[in-house]
């Protein structure tokens, strides 16, 4: 990476820094864009050109967070299946950890990133829309692992139901067991609980 372009990953980092910062002590609706460009030392254009929206300053890390859901698949442990592995991955990253200092998403902490998402309307409808956005990728990280064709709608609709299981854990009163619910149904089926008589 060349002078010019440390440069730009430092302006992006300061301006995602200080806004996580500003939005976590004073919250998220109390802060304008001009406040996070000042507190970062640059003019809200420049702000502007780094980040397209308020929301984007919050969520820094989608390209890296993509490749990692890839990775899931790509990557995982032999004898381990597909659903086993996004459940593990969806766990560690859209649930909140055991272990905090497991997420980048700022130096502030996972714990306080996680709380300033869940309790912002407007973060978590953006933070959904964006994880949302890598369900293509998934599925054809899915289709290419299992020699499906790239269009295969069985590998779509795992990678859609993966996804969408984070939003549907994250609603209820235990996000664990919710997920486990979850993948237990994408990795077994309907009929493994029962049918009628």
């Amino acid at each position: 990476m060349g002078r010019r372009e440390r440069k730009k990953a430092a302006t992006r980092k300061a301006l995602a820094d200080a806004a996580l910062r500003l939005f976590i002590e004073h919250g998220y609706d109390a802060v304008t864009l001009h406040d996070v460009a000042e507190a970062a030392d640059v003019s809200t254009t420049t702000l502007l050109k780094y980040f397209p929206s308020k929301e984007a300053l919050v969520f820094d890390e989608e390209a890296d967070q993509e490749a990692a859901l890839v990775s899931a698949v790509r990557d995982r442990a032999p004898g381990t299946t597909i659903p086993q592995a996004l459940r593990a991955h969806v766990k560690r990253v859209r649930i909140r950890p055991a272990d905090p200092d497991a997420h980048s998403e700022s130096d502030t902490g996972y714990g306080d990133f996680f709380d300033l998402v869940v309790s912002t309307p407007a973060l978590s409808d953006y933070g959904h829309r964006m994880w949302m956005r890598r369900q293509d990728a998934l599925a054809r990280a899915i289709a290419e692992d299992t020699g499906a064709p790239s269009d295969d709608l069985r590998s779509a609709a795992l990678a859609r139901f993966a996804l969408e299981a984070s939003a549907f854990a994250r609603a209820a009163a235990d996000a664990e067991q919710a997920l486990d619910a979850a993948f237990d149904l994408l990795e077994n089926g309907w009929s493994a609980t029962g049918s009628r008589a």
